[in-house]
């Protein structure tokens, strides 16, 4: 057993033995017979399980830090078809020992999956929401030496979850939760008000997604106390790492899509753009479902066109100050109900002294509700990604 010895692996060692380990993570043209024998030993994945998450847990205070997920051994395909309606995973509660987390279920549980589950669970993330000018973003891509500075932006944190939340977008604002797995879902449960404000109101804007992964599991500590003792202790940057990029955040998903085509969806009323844009339940907000670049992932919209309340008093304006050196987590303050009503007055008045030179300009309001990637692409990405982050 790993750690059997006098001196018990540390975490940076430990991911460092899963990266010589994880052939098979991000190849989708594979065969078992490929991966190493150590990557297809359920035992070294059961030790490296226990001394990472169980024996070597480090808290990050958040109230959830103590649950453990196991994902059950099932087909690769049923994982995606379950045709028998059962959960892929399920949640324990920590536990100081093995034997008191899993018990005589041990055999049942896919390790090397529950590694990576948790790795990707109890790893912190942010997701970045933006309305960035069109053609700076193409001067940006072309290489040009332009900065990109977002018109507007909200940073928020966001959870990992093996589970999907579907919000419905009717007065109830009912709640559904179901299996995700082997997809990782990223959900805004307050979605409708954390983005009140983001609204495309040119044709010249565009509505960009960021997910970054930046703390926790994925990013160990430099050092760690000798007898694993659970930490409250923030680590250092993730610099340290061996084969990532020097810094202390890794992009899992960026893209954007211009105002011209979520305005096109949003009248057509269904499918116009094949796999990039989706579009359903029609209402007072409708559900778009935007594919990232290449396919990769997919990002759940809430859109809705803005009513005109340019006649309507909401009392002095009070605009959000930006700051030019970035957003941090609550650098946005502000109360919803006035920032929204300022943004649809301000929209409508950008959308009507434009009106001579665009075609029916309505101000479109895009919430976040969530953020889906399959957990394969994460879990790569976590280990040896080396791009430098995306920043706005």
């Amino acid at each position: 057993m790993i750690g059997d010895g006098a001196d018990t692996p540390s975490r940076r060692e430990l991911l460092s033995m899963v990266r010589k380990h994880s052939n098979l993570i991000g190849r989708t043209t594979v065969e078992e017979q490929d991966a190493s024998d150590v990557e297809m030993d359920s035992k070294f994945w059961h030790d490296v399980f226990d001394l990472y998450f169980v024996r070597g847990k480090e808290s990050r205070g958040r109230q959830d830090d103590d649950l453990i997920f196991l994902v059950r051994k099932m087909s690769s395909q049923a994982y995606r078809d379950n045709p028998d309606g059962i959960s892929p995973f399920f949640v324990r509660r920590w536990a100081s020992k093995m034997d008191k987390l899993v018990g005589e279920i041990s055999d049942a549980v896919d390790w090397r999956r529950s590694f990576y589950l948790n790795l990707i669970a109890h790893t912190s993330y942010t997701v970045t929401v933006a309305i960035c000018s069109h053609q700076d973003l193409r001067n940006h891509q072309a290489g040009q030496d332009s900065s990109l500075s977002p018109i507007y932006k909200v940073v928020k944190t966001v959870y990992a979850s093996p589970s999907r939340i579907t919000f419905h977008l009717d007065a109830k604002k009912e709640v559904e939760t179901s299996p995700a797995y082997p997809d990782i879902c990223f959900a805004v449960d307050d979605f409708d008000s954390t983005f009140d404000a983001v609204v495309l109101s040119s044709t010249d804007h565009c509505y960009c997604v960021i997910l970054n992964a930046h703390d926790g599991a994925a990013f160990p500590s430099a050092k760690e106390p000798s007898d694993c003792s659970p930490s409250n202790e923030p680590p250092p940057s993730a610099a340290t790492n061996t084969g990532k990029s020097n810094s202390n955040k890794i992009t899992l998903f960026s893209g954007f899509v211009s105002y011209q085509m979520v305005h096109e969806a949003y009248n057509a009323g269904k499918s116009h753009f094949g796999s990039l844009l989706a579009l359903h339940s029609p209402g007072k907000a409708d559900r778009l479902y935007m594919k990232g670049p290449g396919g990769r992932g997919e990002v759940e919209v809430a859109v809705s066109g803005v009513v005109d309340q340019s006649h309507q008093d909401a009392g002095p304006y009070s605009p959000v100050t930006v700051s030019k050196k970035g957003f941090g987590i609550g650098s946005i303050f502000r109360k919803a109900a006035t920032v929204a009503s300022v943004a649809a007055k301000h929209a409508y008045a950008a959308a009507s002294a434009a009106s001579s030179q665009e075609d029916e300009m309505i101000p479109l309001k895009c919430c976040l509700m969530s953020v889906a990637l399959p957990w394969e692409h994460i879990a790569y990405d976590l280990l040896f990604k080396g791009n430098a982050p995306v920043n706005l």
